[in-house]
């Protein structure tokens, strides 16, 4: 397969980066066009301009000429002057680096080993530790640590600012650099100086890097409710495939509880697809740029319309899931529940070129806008209700609470046979692989937070 045929886009600029750090995602170069334009995505073209920022005035002829003079200028001082000799060609790949650089932290120059990277990651997974990362407010700040991670393991979280990496500084230090200091052999371990909120002084965790695989969608039953807890971690190829038939398998329920925190995005196919399952007609997302100037709409099947929905985030929701928790949003179909999330709504494109095609730019070169034409990019999602993560809070600090039903099963509990109690652990053993329980809520406010709401919908849509 040529890596010509690699040519796609890049939601938000992490995608690459979460590929290259953690490796979740196995997808075919020559298959990657159609997720991203499945069946189930409508395209259409917007009539004239839709505020797209008005056009630089074009330079003349003239003024191009003396601007490539100046540069190439520029290119002779430094192959005769430099204190080391470089050719014109390290100058001039230097140059289109530090070009794309400067316009945005997304943009970059992929050279030939850098577009073979970026091929090889996206044909199979590999080992890394398990994190998107992305540049806020001029800092190196992990978008997400995948679930079931090394990452994740040793208690990295949205929101840390990675400070170093082994001993090198990450100040001015490019996305694509830090991924390649992260990523490493199976078995080898990486070291990180961590900047997080509420702590006096940085954080040090060694991370041992693995194969890591993400199990992208969850689906299960809420304990003691008729209400079904979706957990979308990425959004790889089969979300909407695996949500549709997990709901399905519930037959009927009352609510649905979609969690999207701590998702970092992946496919922008798969984005619409998934919020098509809740919203029957309209627009899901645009992108605005000087060459993509497109709305991606609803499918039009909508299976489960009518069904009560909540969505959960926070601030490592990144690029895909802020198009779904958005989207749903500005559509009223859901109300959002947690914190407001990360603020990536740009879109890159990989252009191939040189000799052969086997170096590549990847540059930004649209936005995206939801449905009512607000932005997503820097302000990022803002939820309907606000709730900080924590547990639930269950009577004042230490105070033991007894009830005459507690006493009374406590008696009881003490008189059971041992037959019984094996029984009893190993049904809660099989209780807790398939329903999100009581005690999992408890520790979890902004899921019990989510589960009242769905309370009050069905009590308020029944009078």
């Amino acid at each position: 397969m040529k890596i010509k045929s690699l040519n796609f886009y890049m939601l938000s600029g992490i995608l690459s980066s979460a590929l290259l750090v953690g490796g979740f995602g196995a997808l075919q170069a020559s298959n990657v066009d159609t997720f991203l334009h499945g069946e189930d995505v409508a395209v259409a073209q917007p009539q004239g301009d839709t505020k797209t920022s008005q056009p630089k005035k074009k330079l003349t002829q003239a003024e191009r000429d003396r601007a490539m003079q100046k540069f190439m200028a520029a290119v002779n001082i430094v192959e005769n002057g430099y204190v080391s000799d470089v050719d014109m060609n390290e100058i001039i790949e230097k140059a289109i680096s530090g070009m794309l650089s400067n316009l945005d932290a997304h943009s970059a120059y992929l050279t030939q080993k850098d577009y073979e990277d970026l091929h090889a990651k996206t044909s199979g997974s590999f080992s890394g530790i398990g994190i998107m990362v992305g540049m806020k407010d001029g800092a190196l700040t992990i978008i997400a640590p995948l679930d079931d991670t090394p990452a994740k393991k040793v208690g990295l979280k949205s929101g840390d600012i990675i400070l170093k990496i082994d001993d090198k500084p990450t100040i001015d230090m490019k996305i694509d650099q830090a991924v390649s200091l992260m990523k490493g052999k199976r078995g080898t371990k990486v070291n990180l100086t961590i900047i997080r909120t509420g702590e006096s002084k940085p954080l040090q965790f060694e991370v041992k890097r693995d194969e890591v695989k993400v199990r992208s969608t969850f689906v299960s039953k809420v304990e003691d409710t008729d209400y079904v807890y979706v957990r979308v971690a990425t959004f790889d190829k089969n979300v909407t495939q695996e949500v549709r038939k997990g709901l399905k398998q519930f037959g009927k329920f009352k609510g649905i509880i979609l969690d999207l925190r701590g998702n970092p995005g992946g496919l922008l196919d798969q984005a619409v697809s998934l919020v098509s399952l809740f919203v029957k007609d309209g627009v899901v997302v645009s992108e605005r740029g000087k060459i993509e100037n497109i709305e991606l709409k609803t499918s039009g099947k909508a299976d489960f319309l009518d069904s009560p929905l909540v969505v959960l985030v926070n601030g490592g929701s990144a690029s895909a899931s802020e198009i779904v928790a958005g989207s749903l949003q500005d559509h009223k179909r859901a109300v959002v529940v947690g914190e407001s999330t990360f603020g990536k709504g740009s879109v890159q494109k990989v252009f191939p070129f040189g000799r052969d095609a086997k170096e590549a730019l990847k540059l930004t070169i649209a936005k995206y806008y939801l449905p009512t034409g607000r932005s997503i990019q820097a302000v990022g999602i803002t939820p309907d209700i606000k709730v900080a993560e924590g547990e639930v809070p269950v009577g004042p600090a230490n105070q033991l609470e007894f009830k005459e039903a507690d006493l009374k099963r406590h008696l009881k509990n003490e008189l059971l046979n041992d037959e019984n109690k094996e029984d009893s652990k190993a049904s809660k053993a099989d209780n807790d692989d398939k329903t999100i329980t009581q005690e999992m809520i408890m520790k979890d406010i902004q899921l019990k937070s989510a589960i009242d709401v769905l309370k009050t919908w069905v009590v308020v849509n029944a009078k």
